[in-house]
C-alpha cells in the first residue's frame, strides 16, 4: 500500500527523500496498561523457563527466573529434580549423614 506522500509525490522509494524514510518507519508496540513490547518478551522468556523445568520433572516455587534458575542449578547439582519435598529429604538425608556415628 502505497502512503499518502508516494501518491502525492512520487510512486517509489527515491533514497534520500526524507518523506519516503519517514513512510517507511514503524511506531513501537504499545500494549494496554503502559506495557511494552521488551517488557511482553521478558515475562514470555520467564514462564518459558519455567515451563522447560516443568517439563524437566521440577516443581519450582515460582515462575520468577532467580527462583527457577535455582531450581535447575540444584537439580543438576544434586542429580535429583527439583520439589520442596526432594529439597527437604535431600537436605534432611545430608545432614542426617554427617553427623551419624
Amino acid at each position: 500500500m502505497a502512503t499518502l506522500h508516494q501518491r502525492k509525490t512520487h510512486p517509489t522509494y527515491v533514497e534520500g527523500c526524507f518523506g519516503c524514510k519517514i513512510g517507511t518507519q514503524k511506531i513501537g508496540y504499545c500494549g494496554q496498561g503502559g506495557n511494552d513490547a521488551s517488557r511482553q518478551k521478558a515475562w514470555d522468556r520467564e514462564l518459558d523457563l519455567y515451563a522447560s523445568a516443568v517439563r524437566d520433572g521440577m516443581q519450582p516455587e515460582t515462575t520468577q527466573t532467580a527462583g527457577v534458575r535455582q531450581s535447575i542449578e540444584w537439580s543438576e547439582k544434586t542429580g535429583i529434580p527439583y520439589s520442596a519435598e526432594n529439597k527437604l529429604e535431600h537436605d534432611t538425608n545430608t545432614v542426617l549423614e554427617r553427623f551419624a556415628v
